[in-house]
């Protein structure tokens, strides 16, 4: 079973992408943020017609999270359990496998801008309330996927320039506190359960060539509960589409699952 996360950075700019990139890669789940769109304007007829159930919830203009499932989504739960939110940040729902059901947490997580914003204020309040929230949903849904684009770049080799940017938003000691608590929580990083090759990113400014000179941070993850530990086989990104014409700014990460 193959989990992919995708911050497509606009589902209207970029739905031919995600077909395109599903049609090449055929993953079970695909899990989208930055949707840039309401539920009605949603592309659910599109995605049906290219194989995927969808579970969606949109924001005019700004966040907005869905997951894409080739098996139904069941117990959709929108936003964080307990955390008064008026933005589309994060949509949790089930799918059946034969291995069981797994749970799926999508989360496009708060930028925070600067250090010393009152929206750095909000992203540690949401932080806070996801830790919390979390806390509950693996005790009750022990096979648990949590992923996304979390704005964290967890360590020092996730960023192309740590010194220079040592302290700046997605690399404070706070956003990595956080990261950290996650992991307490008994949550992995697929990613780093293998060896991976040096200056692996998952997002890159569109600005000073930022994707040509890899100057880029992976603050995109694949978190997964103990149990699911021993079945992941691999995690990678994948970069094809940074290349495409007009992409996102962000590729898509996969993991795959043993039965």
């Amino acid at each position: 079973m193959k989990l992919a996360t995708w911050n497509v950075n606009s589902l209207t700019a970029r739905l031919q992408h995600v077909l395109d990139w599903l049609a090449a890669n055929p993953v079970d789940v695909l899990c989208l943020q930055e949707l840039k769109m309401s539920d009605d304007k949603f592309p659910l007829e599109a995605l049906k017609d290219a194989g995927y159930d969808s579970a969606v919830f949109g924001q005019k203009t700004y966040n907005g999270v869905a997951i894409l499932s080739r098996a139904p989504v069941r117990d959709v739960l929108k936003n964080i359990g307990g955390f008064a939110d008026d933005h589309s940040r994060v949509i949790s729902g089930t799918v059946d496998t034969p291995a069981g059901a797994l749970r799926i947490v999508n989360g496009y997580f708060v930028n925070g801008q600067a250090p010393d914003s009152e929206k750095f204020v909000y992203k540690m309040k949401w932080l806070d309330g996801l830790h919390d929230w979390l806390r509950q949903e693996l005790a009750a849904h022990p096979n648990l996927v949590l992923l996304g684009d979390f704005n964290v770049a967890p360590e020092d080799r996730d960023s192309y320039d740590p010194v220079g940017l040592a302290g700046t938003i997605h690399h404070t000691p706070q956003e990595r506190a956080h990261f950290n608590a996650l992991l307490q929580l008994g949550l992995a990083d697929s990613f780093r359960l293998f060896e991976q090759p040096p200056k692996s990113y998952s997002w890159w400014d569109y600005r000073m060539l930022g994707y040509q000179k890899n100057r880029g941070l992976r603050i995109d993850h694949v978190l997964v509960s103990q149990p699911l530990v021993p079945r992941v086989k691999s995690c990678v990104i994948d970069r094809v589409p940074r290349k495409w014409e007009k992409p996102s700014d962000h590729a898509p990460v996969i993991m795959e699952l043993a039965p």
